[in-house]
């Protein structure tokens, strides 16, 4: 499910403390255009205009068969990460 940031990292601390007990948490990121379908490939050989922000970034969040989610930005990752150095 599709979370707001505040909300993901609730639910993360959350599977956090599951996965102690069992089970193994798995977190992906990988960057997001705000695409939500695939291209198909007769268009890809189009100059793409749909690419909304280049910063975006999808944060995954899995834990057997429960799910978590949310969009943010590369920069707003960095500042957390600083914050809690």
């Amino acid at each position: 499910m599709l979370l707001d940031n505040d909300t993901f990292l609730t639910f993360l601390h959350k599977l956090f403390n599951q996965s102690k007990s069992s089970g193994s948490l798995y977190i992906t990121m990988k960057r997001y255009d705000g695409r939500v379908k695939p291209i198909p490939k007769r268009v890809q050989k189009v100059k793409d205009v749909h690419v909304t922000n280049e910063n975006s970034c999808l944060l995954r969040a899995t834990l057997g068969n429960q799910k978590i989610s949310t969009v943010t930005d590369f920069i707003e990752i960095f500042r957390q990460h600083l914050c809690e150095l």
